[in-house]
């Protein structure tokens, strides 16, 4: 069975910083695409990052590129987003999802397996 939980959000203030960590079970993490998403509320979910199988490849939506950083280690099955600079705007539940197929893509339905998310709040 394959299961993503994500862990480490909560309220920061603006210009604050957070680390979301996201542990895998249930199948062959080091094969796969790792991409984070984001809803807030009322919002349809959204790309915000990517990481390839081996993690020499990295996407970034423009509205967190200079200010979050993915990662991940293939030993542990498990991938992190570094929030830095948080804004406001940022406020939303993320998501870590698994890409089953080749190559990067930044919509939701590409990706099969997605967590419960994790809130994320800044404050101003």
């Amino acid at each position: 069975e394959v299961q993503v939980v994500e862990s480490g959000g909560g309220l920061v203030p603006s210009g604050g910083s957070l680390r979301l960590s996201c542990a895998t079970s249930g199948f062959t993490f080091g094969a796969y695409v790792m991409g984070w998403f984001r809803q807030a509320p009322g919002t349809e979910r959204e790309f915000v990052a990517a990481i390839s199988w081996s993690g020499g490849y990295t996407q970034y939506a423009d509205s967190v590129k200079g200010r979050f950083t993915i990662s991940r280690d293939n030993a542990k099955n498990a991938v992190y987003l570094q929030m830095n600079s948080l804004k406001p705007e940022d406020t939303a539940v993320y998501y870590c999802a698994v890409r089953t197929n080749y190559g990067f893509r930044i919509l939701p339905g590409d990706y099969a397996y997605w967590g419960q998310g994790t809130q994320v709040t800044v404050s101003s």
